[in-house]
């Protein structure tokens, strides 16, 4: 089964999509669908029968993965926590990925009690005026908040997530102060992907490569603190940018102390930036797999397929493991074992996923010296 991928190819993260539904009509989310979807939700049966795929493959690696508790919002599922005992008795770590807004006390005491090891909010601002334009709903932020703050009650590691357009950018270093005098242990932010209700921002809210190169280079400053965990998503470049900084080895340095939590370095060894298909699988809520849950591309769905299958035959995540087969000038950058560039974006800009990254600002020395 093993015939596509080296042996040393690891699963780190599975992205479950458990709900359309949420209670927020986000500008930038993924979804297309409504929640009148949510009937299409795998059932409770169904979910376990992941649960079980899921566990099964980790059982063949070296380290089991990390499945994360996503949607919509995965607090709107009535089975949410039996589905993440049922997920941590298998052997499974559990995070989840929630706009904060339904966390009350009673809540956080369930995701304590679950064994959830790490909860990420979404703050889209550092201000109510920036993140509830962004979310669409007047007071969203103050009730992520007071969710955060129930979480720190109740002493569950928290990080903060961003999603980086042009109406937020101007805020990084103040989200990176609010997250930590909100006692968040982590900060990551993701580059905008043009996808789902996403596509209408991209004239409006996507920022330049060259806004993007400088927006990387402040998030390595502060990134360079030490006080928190900071992570890029879908800014697969930064790998690249750490590098030039000299920021890499100070990570892999202070890598022992992430311990097996999500997207961090310390859970299953070195990282590429672009992990679709590659350390990375998303399951959406009526059980398709894709690379990613920004690149529409289906490589099979659970109820028909095991994981493991989809996971280890599947032609297009092949392809997109194969640094060799990139096209452009992201595959003759010196960085690409290490960046990828975003499928994701090169998808929604050429429908081609394997061509060249196109929100990045560097130009390889190799297309200068024209080799």
């Amino acid at each position: 089964m093993k015939g596509a991928l080296g042996s040393n190819q690891i699963l780190r993260l599975l992205f479950w999509e458990t709900t359309i539904k949420c209670n927020l009509t986000c500008a930038h989310c993924r979804r297309l669908e409504s929640n009148e979807a949510a009937f299409r939700d795998l059932s409770t049966a169904q979910a376990k029968s992941l649960i079980a795929q899921l566990a099964e493959l980790g059982g063949e690696q070296s380290l089991m993965p990390v499945l994360v508790f996503s949607g919509g919002e995965p607090l709107c599922r009535d089975d949410l926590f039996e589905l993440v005992n049922e997920a941590q008795a298998a052997g499974i770590i559990p995070a989840l990925a929630t706009n904060g807004t339904l966390i009350d006390a009673t809540v956080a005491e369930q995701i304590r009690d679950s064994g959830i090891v790490r909860v990420a909010v979404s703050l889209d601002g550092a201000t109510a005026e920036v993140h509830d334009k962004l979310r669409q709903l007047e007071g969203s932020f103050e009730r992520a908040l007071q969710g955060i703050k129930y979480l720190r009650e109740k002493q569950i590691p928290t990080q903060i997530n961003i999603t980086l357009t042009r109406h937020n950018a101007g805020q990084l270093e103040d989200i990176y102060e609010l997250a930590k005098s909100v006692g968040a242990i982590a900060v990551h932010i993701f580059m905008l992907v043009p996808v789902g209700c996403g596509q209408v921002l991209v004239e409006t809210d996507m920022l330049s490569p060259e806004q993007y190169e400088q927006k990387m280079l402040e998030i390595c400053r502060l990134d360079g603190r030490g006080e928190l965990q900071m992570k890029v998503t879908c800014g697969p470049h930064y790998e690249r940018i750490i590098r030039q900084q000299g920021l890499y080895q100070a990570r892999k340095k202070t890598a022992n102390i992430s311990g097996s939590v999500p997207g961090r370095t310390g859970h299953g060894g070195a990282r590429r930036g672009c992990l679709a298909g590659l350390g990375v699988l998303f399951v959406g809520h009526q059980g398709n797999v894709f690379p990613c849950g920004y690149l529409p591309i289906e490589c099979g769905n659970v109820l028909k397929q095991k994981l493991a299958e989809i996971w280890y035959n599947n032609e297009d995540l092949a392809r997109m493991r194969n640094s060799s087969s990139l096209e452009g000038k992201c595959g003759v950058c010196g960085y690409r074992d290490v960046c990828g560039g975003c499928r994701g974006r090169a998808y929604a800009a050429t429908g081609n996923y394997m061509a060249e990254e196109p929100f990045c600002a560097y130009i390889p020395p190799e297309i200068v010296s024209g080799e």
